[in-house]
């Protein structure tokens, strides 16, 4: 992917788990802040905050691929976006390895409000939010009603609103997406408090995406046996 920052800066993708045939790839994008063209690193927080949900749903799933996207910046960098790109990457690079595998988008804060953007993939079967970065509380329209959504959001958070991601969910309910909205309690932002909850939880709702695509596949290859 071409750079439009001085220093070349790349995306990258770190793999937790690759099985050679993976019924689902876990597409994992971690947080980051309003605005900062700084690269973003592996060793900065918002990212190592999100390697353990990786190595959880991995050692959960191991038919499924599970992947870490290293953005080129820290920001969202307004208008420009920049993660979104750095996510269209991501997928295009997955596609390429695998196919027509189907996607399960995890992502925390502005990673929530990334995997939102790019919703509209062919590849994107489902969305886990963990209390995404939606301020204007119609990010979910992206989401077609093939899609699921599940998002779990703390009513203490300080850096995005509970408010506006539930607004976010219902939108996209009331419009016909599979979409459910969890109260993770009195906790905040960054998935400290009952940490352990926080992952049950999250592997719980990426294990639910992996079983209905693991039961769709299944079915696929049952017609193709029968048409034999």
């Amino acid at each position: 992917m071409s750079s439009d920052t001085p220093g070349a800066m790349r995306p990258a993708l770190h793999w937790t788990q690759t099985p050679p045939a993976p019924t689902a790839v876990v597409l994992v994008l971690h947080g980051g802040k309003v605005a900062s063209t700084a690269p973003a690193e592996t060793s900065q927080l918002s990212a190592a905050r999100l390697r353990p949900f990786a190595r959880a749903v991995a050692k959960k799933m191991p038919d499924a691929a599970v992947v870490m996207l290293q953005y080129r910046m820290r920001g969202w960098n307004g208008a420009d976006r920049s993660p979104v790109a750095d996510a269209r990457w991501a997928l295009d690079e997955i596609r390429t390895r695998f196919g027509d595998t189907r996607v399960i988008l995890l992502g925390h804060s502005m990673g929530g409000r990334t995997a939102a953007a790019v919703a509209d993939d062919p590849s994107v079967d489902s969305i886990v939010a963990l209390a995404p970065w939606w301020p204007d509380g119609t990010e979910t329209d992206t989401l077609s009603t093939r899609q699921h959504l599940m998002v779990l959001h703390g009513r203490m958070d300080r850096w995005t609103s509970p408010r506006l991601s539930l607004q976010a969910t219902v939108r996209a309910a009331d419009r016909g997406v599979d979409a459910r909205w969890v109260s993770m309690g009195p906790a905040g932002h960054f998935m400290l408090m009952r940490s352990w909850v926080w992952t049950r939880r999250t592997v719980a709702a990426v294990g639910a995406a992996f079983a209905r695509i693991a039961s769709a596949h299944d079915d696929d290859n049952a017609r193709q046996e029968n048409r034999r």
